[in-house]
Protein backbone atom coordinates (compact mmCIF):
# COMPACT_ATOMS: atom_id res chain seq x y z
CA UNK A 1 0.00 0.00 0.00
CA UNK A 2 2.89 2.77 0.69
CA UNK A 3 4.40 1.73 -2.76
CA UNK A 4 1.60 2.78 -4.28
CA UNK A 5 0.64 5.50 -2.07
CA UNK A 6 3.97 6.64 -3.00
CA UNK A 7 3.64 6.38 -7.23
CA UNK A 8 0.06 8.54 -6.72
CA UNK A 9 1.42 10.79 -4.70
CA UNK A 10 4.33 10.97 -6.68
CA UNK A 11 2.58 11.83 -10.16
CA UNK A 12 0.40 14.26 -8.44
CA UNK A 13 3.44 15.97 -7.41
CA UNK A 14 4.62 15.25 -10.57
CA UNK A 15 1.53 17.18 -12.00
CA UNK A 16 1.95 20.22 -10.61
CA UNK A 17 5.76 20.53 -11.04
CA UNK A 18 4.89 20.13 -14.89
CA UNK A 19 2.21 22.42 -14.79
CA UNK A 20 4.77 25.13 -13.05
CA UNK A 21 7.22 24.39 -15.82
CA UNK A 22 5.22 25.04 -18.26
CA UNK A 23 3.80 28.24 -16.73
CA UNK A 24 7.03 29.84 -16.70
CA UNK A 25 8.03 28.60 -19.84
CA UNK A 26 5.06 31.14 -21.03
CA UNK A 27 5.33 33.90 -19.48
CA UNK A 28 6.70 36.19 -22.51
CA UNK A 29 8.55 39.45 -20.29
CA UNK A 30 10.82 39.47 -17.59
CA UNK A 31 9.46 40.89 -13.60
CA UNK A 32 10.72 41.06 -9.89
CA UNK A 33 9.38 40.62 -6.82
CA UNK A 34 7.42 43.61 -5.28
CA UNK A 35 9.74 46.74 -6.74
CA UNK A 36 11.90 48.68 -5.09
CA UNK A 37 10.73 51.55 -6.69
CA UNK A 38 7.64 53.17 -8.72
CA UNK A 39 7.47 55.73 -11.53
CA UNK A 40 5.64 58.39 -10.81
CA UNK A 41 3.88 61.18 -12.96
CA UNK A 42 3.05 64.24 -11.48
CA UNK A 43 0.41 66.13 -13.26
CA UNK A 44 0.13 70.36 -12.76
CA UNK A 45 -3.27 71.57 -14.82
CA UNK A 46 -3.16 74.99 -16.29
CA UNK A 47 -5.93 77.05 -18.09
CA UNK A 48 -3.74 76.20 -21.59
CA UNK A 49 -1.60 73.00 -21.17
CA UNK A 50 -0.56 70.71 -18.50
CA UNK A 51 2.89 70.06 -17.08
CA UNK A 52 4.43 67.96 -15.18
CA UNK A 53 7.07 65.49 -14.10
CA UNK A 54 7.93 61.79 -15.00
CA UNK A 55 10.06 60.27 -11.96
CA UNK A 56 12.07 56.96 -13.52
CA UNK A 57 13.88 54.80 -11.23
CA UNK A 58 17.29 54.21 -12.67
CA UNK A 59 17.07 50.85 -11.45
CA UNK A 60 14.32 49.50 -12.79
CA UNK A 61 15.06 51.76 -16.25
CA UNK A 62 18.23 49.90 -16.29
CA UNK A 63 16.54 46.49 -16.10
CA UNK A 64 13.84 47.16 -18.83
CA UNK A 65 16.70 48.59 -21.16
CA UNK A 66 18.42 45.51 -20.61
CA UNK A 67 21.62 48.74 -19.92
CA UNK A 68 23.78 49.02 -17.30
CA UNK A 69 22.46 52.51 -16.47
CA UNK A 70 23.47 54.49 -13.24
CA UNK A 71 23.23 58.04 -11.79
CA UNK A 72 26.02 59.18 -13.49
CA UNK A 73 25.89 57.68 -16.67
CA UNK A 74 21.90 59.06 -17.55
CA UNK A 75 23.42 62.56 -17.30
CA UNK A 76 25.47 62.09 -20.33
CA UNK A 77 23.96 64.49 -22.94
CA UNK A 78 24.41 61.91 -25.49
CA UNK A 79 22.73 59.36 -23.16
CA UNK A 80 20.26 61.97 -22.17
CA UNK A 81 19.23 62.71 -24.96
CA UNK A 82 18.96 58.94 -26.01
CA UNK A 83 16.63 58.25 -22.71
CA UNK A 84 14.22 61.44 -23.39
CA UNK A 85 13.12 60.15 -26.92
CA UNK A 86 13.01 56.99 -24.99
CA UNK A 87 10.45 58.41 -22.62
CA UNK A 88 8.93 60.45 -25.39
CA UNK A 89 8.04 57.83 -27.33
CA UNK A 90 6.03 55.78 -24.69
CA UNK A 91 4.33 58.84 -23.74
CA UNK A 92 0.98 60.72 -25.52
CA UNK A 93 -2.16 62.52 -24.77
CA UNK A 94 -5.06 62.73 -26.48
CA UNK A 95 -8.62 63.90 -26.06
CA UNK A 96 -11.94 60.90 -25.72
CA UNK A 97 -12.09 61.14 -29.17
CA UNK A 98 -8.59 60.33 -30.03
CA UNK A 99 -7.35 63.86 -31.29
CA UNK A 100 -3.83 63.81 -30.42
CA UNK A 101 -2.11 65.92 -27.91
CA UNK A 102 1.31 67.73 -28.52
CA UNK A 103 3.67 65.85 -26.32
CA UNK A 104 6.93 67.39 -25.03
CA UNK A 105 9.69 65.79 -22.96
CA UNK A 106 12.72 67.60 -21.72
CA UNK A 107 15.36 68.77 -19.18
CA UNK A 108 16.51 65.40 -17.16
CA UNK A 109 18.30 65.25 -13.92
CA UNK A 110 18.80 63.15 -10.87
CA UNK A 111 16.77 63.11 -8.04
CA UNK A 112 16.87 60.91 -5.20
CA UNK A 113 13.64 59.91 -3.90
CA UNK A 114 12.81 57.13 -0.93
CA UNK A 115 16.67 56.40 -1.35
CA UNK A 116 16.40 55.38 -4.79
CA UNK A 117 17.79 57.36 -7.74
CA UNK A 118 15.38 58.49 -10.17
CA UNK A 119 15.52 60.21 -13.23
CA UNK A 120 13.32 62.58 -13.76
CA UNK A 121 12.14 64.72 -16.68
CA UNK A 122 10.01 67.43 -17.34
CA UNK A 123 6.76 66.79 -19.04
CA UNK A 124 4.43 69.17 -21.15
CA UNK A 125 1.23 68.06 -22.58
CA UNK A 126 -0.60 70.93 -24.75
CA UNK A 127 -4.26 70.33 -26.80
CA UNK A 128 -5.09 71.25 -30.18
CA UNK A 129 -7.81 73.58 -29.18
CA UNK A 130 -5.71 75.60 -26.68
CA UNK A 131 -7.95 74.91 -23.84
CA UNK A 132 -7.44 72.35 -21.29
CA UNK A 133 -9.90 69.83 -20.52
CA UNK A 134 -10.12 65.85 -19.55
CA UNK A 135 -7.87 63.80 -21.86
CA UNK A 136 -6.62 60.60 -21.95
CA UNK A 137 -2.74 59.82 -20.82
CA UNK A 138 -1.19 56.43 -22.67
CA UNK A 139 2.45 55.81 -21.06
CA UNK A 140 4.15 52.24 -21.29
CA UNK A 141 8.02 53.26 -20.43
CA UNK A 142 9.26 50.28 -18.56
CA UNK A 143 6.68 48.30 -17.57
CA UNK A 144 6.74 47.00 -21.95
CA UNK A 145 9.72 44.78 -20.07
CA UNK A 146 8.73 44.58 -16.68
CA UNK A 147 5.56 42.98 -15.53
CA UNK A 148 5.85 43.96 -11.81
CA UNK A 149 6.18 48.28 -12.76
CA UNK A 150 3.93 50.30 -11.58
CA UNK A 151 3.32 53.95 -12.69
CA UNK A 152 1.64 56.62 -9.98
CA UNK A 153 -0.17 59.12 -11.58
CA UNK A 154 -1.57 62.09 -9.81
CA UNK A 155 -2.95 65.23 -10.45
CA UNK A 156 -2.62 69.05 -9.06
CA UNK A 157 -5.92 70.91 -10.96
CA UNK A 158 -5.23 74.85 -11.29
CA UNK A 159 -5.41 76.60 -7.75
CA UNK A 160 -4.75 73.49 -5.51
CA UNK A 161 -2.28 72.76 -3.88
CA UNK A 162 -1.94 68.92 -3.62
CA UNK A 163 -2.03 66.39 -5.83
CA UNK A 164 -4.57 63.67 -5.68
CA UNK A 165 -4.16 59.98 -7.07
CA UNK A 166 -5.77 59.84 -10.32
CA UNK A 167 -4.68 55.81 -11.07
CA UNK A 168 -2.34 53.64 -11.84
CA UNK A 169 -0.48 52.02 -15.17
CA UNK A 170 0.98 48.85 -15.24
CA UNK A 171 1.54 45.91 -17.88
CA UNK A 172 -2.08 45.21 -18.74
CA UNK A 173 -3.15 49.22 -18.91
CA UNK A 174 -1.41 52.03 -20.51
CA UNK A 175 -4.00 54.63 -20.49
CA UNK A 176 -5.70 56.54 -18.23
CA UNK A 177 -8.53 59.33 -18.36
CA UNK A 178 -7.61 62.44 -16.74
CA UNK A 179 -10.19 64.30 -15.65
CA UNK A 180 -8.95 68.27 -15.83
CA UNK A 181 -11.05 69.56 -13.26
CA UNK A 182 -8.98 67.15 -10.45
CA UNK A 183 -10.13 63.93 -9.52
CA UNK A 184 -12.58 64.39 -6.49
CA UNK A 185 -12.50 62.37 -3.03
CA UNK A 186 -14.13 59.58 -4.35
CA UNK A 187 -12.12 59.18 -7.40
CA UNK A 188 -8.75 59.28 -5.47
CA UNK A 189 -10.66 56.66 -2.57
CA UNK A 190 -11.33 54.35 -5.59
CA UNK A 191 -8.05 54.94 -7.07
CA UNK A 192 -6.17 54.12 -4.17
CA UNK A 193 -8.35 50.97 -3.54
CA UNK A 194 -7.40 49.51 -7.03
CA UNK A 195 -3.58 50.47 -5.83
CA UNK A 196 -3.86 48.52 -2.50
CA UNK A 197 -5.26 45.73 -5.09
CA UNK A 198 -3.04 45.86 -7.66
CA UNK A 199 0.13 46.22 -5.23
CA UNK A 200 -0.94 42.59 -3.34
CA UNK A 201 -1.75 40.80 -6.87
CA UNK A 202 1.19 42.19 -8.70
CA UNK A 203 3.95 41.37 -5.51
CA UNK A 204 5.28 38.20 -5.54
CA UNK A 205 6.87 38.39 -2.28
CA UNK A 206 3.48 39.50 -0.19
CA UNK A 207 1.62 37.18 -1.72
CA UNK A 208 4.47 34.10 -1.00
CA UNK A 209 5.04 35.47 2.60
CA UNK A 210 0.83 35.30 3.29
CA UNK A 211 1.18 31.53 1.69
CA UNK A 212 4.11 30.73 4.03
CA UNK A 213 2.09 31.59 6.92
CA UNK A 214 -0.84 29.34 5.52
CA UNK A 215 0.77 26.36 5.06
CA UNK A 216 1.30 25.48 9.03
CA UNK A 217 -2.45 26.73 9.24
CA UNK A 218 -4.64 23.14 9.31
CA UNK A 219 -1.32 21.79 11.53
CA UNK A 220 -0.70 21.46 15.00
CA UNK A 221 2.95 22.07 16.61
CA UNK A 222 3.88 19.19 18.74
CA UNK A 223 7.41 18.72 20.46
CA UNK A 224 8.91 20.56 17.54
CA UNK A 225 6.93 19.03 14.91
CA UNK A 226 3.61 19.65 12.54
CA UNK A 227 1.23 17.00 13.69
CA UNK A 228 -2.55 16.96 11.58
CA UNK A 229 -5.40 18.88 13.25
CA UNK A 230 -9.01 17.45 12.71
CA UNK A 231 -10.70 20.46 14.79
CA UNK A 232 -12.21 22.41 11.59
CA UNK A 233 -13.66 25.27 13.40
CA UNK A 234 -9.85 25.90 14.85
CA UNK A 235 -8.08 25.47 12.07
CA UNK A 236 -10.58 28.65 10.44
CA UNK A 237 -9.89 30.91 14.26
CA UNK A 238 -6.11 29.99 13.23
CA UNK A 239 -6.57 31.44 9.78
CA UNK A 240 -8.65 34.11 10.83
CA UNK A 241 -6.12 35.16 13.58
CA UNK A 242 -3.02 34.82 10.93
CA UNK A 243 -4.66 37.38 8.67
CA UNK A 244 -5.70 39.21 11.55
CA UNK A 245 -2.53 40.02 12.83
CA UNK A 246 -0.86 40.43 9.44
CA UNK A 247 -3.50 43.21 8.72
CA UNK A 248 -2.74 44.67 12.50
CA UNK A 249 0.99 44.82 11.75
CA UNK A 250 1.08 46.45 8.31
CA UNK A 251 -1.66 49.11 8.77
CA UNK A 252 0.43 51.05 12.56
CA UNK A 253 3.80 50.92 10.32
CA UNK A 254 1.83 52.09 6.79
CA UNK A 255 -0.36 54.37 8.86
CA UNK A 256 2.68 56.20 10.97
CA UNK A 257 5.19 56.00 7.44
CA UNK A 258 2.26 57.92 4.97
CA UNK A 259 2.45 60.57 8.01
CA UNK A 260 5.43 60.81 8.27
CA UNK A 261 6.59 59.85 12.19
CA UNK A 262 8.63 56.75 11.13
CA UNK A 263 10.81 56.30 8.06
CA UNK A 264 13.60 53.64 6.94
CA UNK A 265 15.57 53.11 3.76
CA UNK A 266 13.92 51.36 1.08
CA UNK A 267 16.83 48.42 0.64
CA UNK A 268 16.41 47.99 3.95
CA UNK A 269 13.01 47.60 4.25
CA UNK A 270 12.92 45.18 0.99
CA UNK A 271 15.27 43.04 2.47
CA UNK A 272 13.49 42.59 5.66
CA UNK A 273 10.81 41.60 3.79
CA UNK A 274 12.35 38.30 2.23
CA UNK A 275 13.75 37.59 5.49
CA UNK A 276 10.25 37.71 7.04
CA UNK A 277 9.19 35.04 3.89
CA UNK A 278 12.35 32.69 4.55
CA UNK A 279 11.55 32.50 8.36
CA UNK A 280 7.98 31.78 7.72
CA UNK A 281 9.29 29.38 5.19
CA UNK A 282 11.43 27.49 7.75
CA UNK A 283 8.59 28.09 9.96
CA UNK A 284 6.51 26.05 7.37
CA UNK A 285 8.98 23.35 7.82
CA UNK A 286 9.57 23.21 11.07
CA UNK A 287 7.76 25.32 13.84
CA UNK A 288 10.20 27.66 15.20
CA UNK A 289 7.57 29.36 17.21
CA UNK A 290 4.49 27.40 17.71
CA UNK A 291 1.54 28.27 18.24
CA UNK A 292 3.16 31.68 17.66
CA UNK A 293 1.88 32.06 13.88
CA UNK A 294 -0.04 35.68 14.29
CA UNK A 295 2.71 36.69 16.10
CA UNK A 296 5.15 36.13 13.26
CA UNK A 297 2.75 37.46 11.02
CA UNK A 298 1.96 40.81 13.37
CA UNK A 299 5.54 41.76 13.91
CA UNK A 300 6.82 40.86 9.96
CA UNK A 301 3.85 42.75 8.83
CA UNK A 302 5.47 45.59 10.78
CA UNK A 303 8.20 45.43 7.71
CA UNK A 304 5.38 44.99 4.61
CA UNK A 305 3.70 48.17 6.00
CA UNK A 306 6.93 50.07 5.22
CA UNK A 307 7.00 49.16 2.49
CA UNK A 308 2.90 50.11 1.77
CA UNK A 309 3.97 53.37 2.67
CA UNK A 310 7.47 53.69 0.15
CA UNK A 311 4.75 53.21 -2.63
CA UNK A 312 2.68 56.13 -1.49
CA UNK A 313 5.49 58.36 -0.62
CA UNK A 314 5.93 58.66 -4.17
CA UNK A 315 2.60 59.88 -4.64
CA UNK A 316 3.76 63.70 -2.99
CA UNK A 317 -0.17 63.94 -1.56
CA UNK A 318 -1.67 66.39 0.73
CA UNK A 319 -2.76 65.97 3.84
CA UNK A 320 -6.03 65.57 3.34
CA UNK A 321 -5.37 63.13 -0.11
CA UNK A 322 -3.27 61.05 2.18
CA UNK A 323 -5.64 60.19 4.84
CA UNK A 324 -8.57 58.94 1.76
CA UNK A 325 -5.50 57.32 -0.28
CA UNK A 326 -4.01 55.73 2.75
CA UNK A 327 -7.60 54.38 3.62
CA UNK A 328 -8.64 52.91 -0.01
CA UNK A 329 -5.12 51.54 -0.31
CA UNK A 330 -5.14 49.64 2.78
CA UNK A 331 -8.97 48.71 2.06
CA UNK A 332 -8.23 47.09 -1.44
CA UNK A 333 -4.65 45.02 0.31
CA UNK A 334 -7.23 43.75 2.96
CA UNK A 335 -9.43 42.66 0.11
CA UNK A 336 -6.64 41.24 -1.72
CA UNK A 337 -5.37 39.51 1.15
CA UNK A 338 -8.91 37.91 1.98
CA UNK A 339 -9.12 36.50 -2.22
CA UNK A 340 -6.10 34.82 -1.65
CA UNK A 341 -7.05 33.16 1.67
CA UNK A 342 -10.93 32.25 -0.11
CA UNK A 343 -8.50 30.61 -3.30
CA UNK A 344 -6.10 28.92 -1.67
CA UNK A 345 -7.31 27.75 1.88
CA UNK A 346 -9.92 25.43 0.94
CA UNK A 347 -7.43 23.45 -1.07
CA UNK A 348 -5.23 23.11 2.06
CA UNK A 349 -7.71 22.50 4.41
CA UNK A 350 -8.69 19.34 2.06
CA UNK A 351 -4.95 18.36 1.45
CA UNK A 352 -4.20 19.13 5.38
CA UNK A 353 -6.60 15.70 5.61
CA UNK A 354 -4.50 13.08 2.70
CA UNK A 355 -1.38 11.60 3.13
CA UNK A 356 0.35 13.59 0.12
CA UNK A 357 0.08 17.21 2.55
CA UNK A 358 3.62 16.90 3.97
CA UNK A 359 5.55 16.76 0.48
CA UNK A 360 2.91 19.12 -0.64
CA UNK A 361 4.00 21.32 2.41
CA UNK A 362 7.36 21.04 2.00
CA UNK A 363 7.75 21.44 -1.51
CA UNK A 364 5.76 24.92 -1.44
CA UNK A 365 7.96 25.43 1.51
CA UNK A 366 11.18 24.44 0.30
CA UNK A 367 10.35 26.90 -3.37
CA UNK A 368 9.75 30.21 -0.54
CA UNK A 369 13.10 29.55 1.15
CA UNK A 370 14.68 29.44 -2.29
CA UNK A 371 12.88 32.55 -3.49
CA UNK A 372 13.17 34.37 -0.62
CA UNK A 373 16.70 33.43 -0.24
CA UNK A 374 17.69 34.54 -4.12
CA UNK A 375 15.95 37.90 -3.24
CA UNK A 376 17.49 38.69 -0.03
CA UNK A 377 21.01 38.64 -1.59
CA UNK A 378 19.31 40.47 -4.95
CA UNK A 379 18.25 43.04 -2.69
CA UNK A 380 21.23 43.24 -0.03
CA UNK A 381 23.21 43.63 -3.66
CA UNK A 382 25.31 39.91 -2.73
CA UNK A 383 23.62 39.30 -6.14
CA UNK A 384 23.68 41.13 -9.35
CA UNK A 385 21.21 39.37 -11.21
CA UNK A 386 18.54 37.17 -9.95
CA UNK A 387 18.08 33.66 -12.18
CA UNK A 388 14.54 32.92 -10.45
CA UNK A 389 12.78 35.96 -11.45
CA UNK A 390 10.64 33.68 -14.05
CA UNK A 391 9.13 31.87 -10.97
CA UNK A 392 7.73 34.61 -9.99
CA UNK A 393 6.94 35.69 -13.55
CA UNK A 394 4.52 32.63 -12.99
CA UNK A 395 3.21 34.31 -9.81
CA UNK A 396 2.27 37.26 -11.28
CA UNK A 397 0.65 36.71 -14.47
CA UNK A 398 -1.30 33.21 -13.75
CA UNK A 399 -2.45 34.02 -10.38
CA UNK A 400 -5.49 31.61 -10.95
CA UNK A 401 -3.85 29.25 -12.95
CA UNK A 402 -1.57 28.49 -9.92
CA UNK A 403 -4.65 28.62 -7.42
CA UNK A 404 -6.93 26.66 -9.69
CA UNK A 405 -3.46 23.93 -9.64
CA UNK A 406 -3.15 23.54 -6.25
CA UNK A 407 -7.55 22.78 -6.09
CA UNK A 408 -6.99 20.31 -8.83
CA UNK A 409 -4.19 18.50 -6.58
CA UNK A 410 -6.13 18.84 -3.90
CA UNK A 411 -9.81 17.19 -5.72
CA UNK A 412 -7.05 14.29 -7.22
CA UNK A 413 -5.51 13.44 -3.95
CA UNK A 414 -8.85 12.90 -1.90
CA UNK A 415 -10.43 11.20 -4.87
CA UNK A 416 -7.88 8.25 -3.69
CA UNK A 417 -9.05 6.41 -0.91
CA UNK A 418 -5.91 5.15 0.49
CA UNK A 419 -4.80 8.42 0.37
CA UNK A 420 -7.02 10.02 3.19
CA UNK A 421 -6.15 9.80 6.61
CA UNK A 422 -8.90 7.90 7.94
CA UNK A 423 -8.73 7.99 11.78
CA UNK A 424 -9.15 10.68 14.77
CA UNK A 425 -8.11 11.55 17.02
CA UNK A 426 -9.66 12.54 20.07
CA UNK A 427 -7.07 15.36 21.09
CA UNK A 428 -7.56 17.04 17.80
CA UNK A 429 -4.28 15.82 15.94
CA UNK A 430 -2.55 12.76 14.96
CA UNK A 431 -0.61 11.78 12.25
CA UNK A 432 2.63 13.89 12.30
CA UNK A 433 2.82 16.26 8.91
Amino acid sequence: MHTRWAARAGALLACLAALTAILMVTVPTRADAHPLSTTAILLDVAPKKVTGEVELPIDRLAIALDQPLTAKTVVRPAKLEELRHYVLGHTSAADPDGTRWTTTVGGGRVQKIDGVDHLVFDLVLRPPSGTVHDFRLTYDAIVHHLLSHQILVSLRPDGSDSYTTVGVLDWQQHTLAIPAAGASSEHGFTAAVQLGIRHIAEGADHLLFLIMLLLPAPLLARRGRWIRADDLRRNCVRVVHVVTAFAVGHSITLALAALGYISAPTRVVESLIALSILVSGIHAVRPLVPGGEAWIAAGFGLMHGLAFAALLGGLDLGNGSLVTTLLGFNLGIELTQLMVVALLMPSLLILSRTRIYPAVRLTVAATGIVLAAAWLAERTTLLANNPLNRVTDALIAHPFLVAGALAAVAAASWSVPDLRHQDRAAAGGSAVQ
